[in-house]
């Protein structure tokens, strides 16, 4: 049984994930207009996966009987100047789901609830990656911004990243 105070922001950090789903399809979206494919590809990726981190949290619910509550998805922004400005922003919302996921390790260690914050280490380390993929992104882009050949080949490095399903769904779905 995990306390109310858990649930509740277990519940919170689901709805988090799918508006960070949503703000990553509308970037995904924004840079295919723009023609920037392998943008446009990266963020789409991004876009799964923060489906699947509300999957993960969403079974995790469930698994400690306990019932998952869905709020709508507030409106996201749907335009970028620039593909640099775009993984910027990324960097600056990672941060603060970074803040939300050691919130929800404080609430669990508080609650001594050892399950929740063993689950927890598992996102713990997904945000220092994502952090950290957010600021090689932006060294990159910083790097090519005025070099329309060095945009073409980034466009070209991203558009050959692949979708690789999160361990913690990847174990359920053998």
């Amino acid at each position: 049984m995990i306390s109310k105070k858990l649930h509740e922001a277990l519940n919170a950090q689901i709805n988090a994930e799918l508006w960070s789903a949503y703000l990553y399809l509308s970037m995904s979206l924004d840079a295919e207009n723009k023609g920037l494919k392998g943008v446009a590809n990266w963020f789409h990726i991004q876009f799964k996966e923060e489906q699947d981190h509300a999957r993960i949290l969403m079974n995790y619910v469930l698994s400690r009987d306990a019932e998952v509550k869905l709020a709508p998805i507030a409106e996201v922004r749907t335009s970028w100047k620039s593909a640099l400005e775009m993984f910027k922003d990324t960097l600056e919302h990672e941060k603060k789901v970074t803040g939300l996921i050691h919130n929800l390790a404080a609430i669990a260690a508080e609650d001594k609830d050892y399950a929740s914050s063993n689950m927890l280490v598992w996102f713990i380390n997904e945000q220092v990656e994502e952090e950290e993929n957010a600021r090689e992104m932006i060294a990159a882009f910083d790097a090519v911004e005025s070099n329309k050949f060095g945009l073409y080949m980034l466009d070209k490095e991203l558009a050959a990243r692949t979708y690789q399903v999160p361990s913690p769904l990847a174990a359920k779905e053998a």
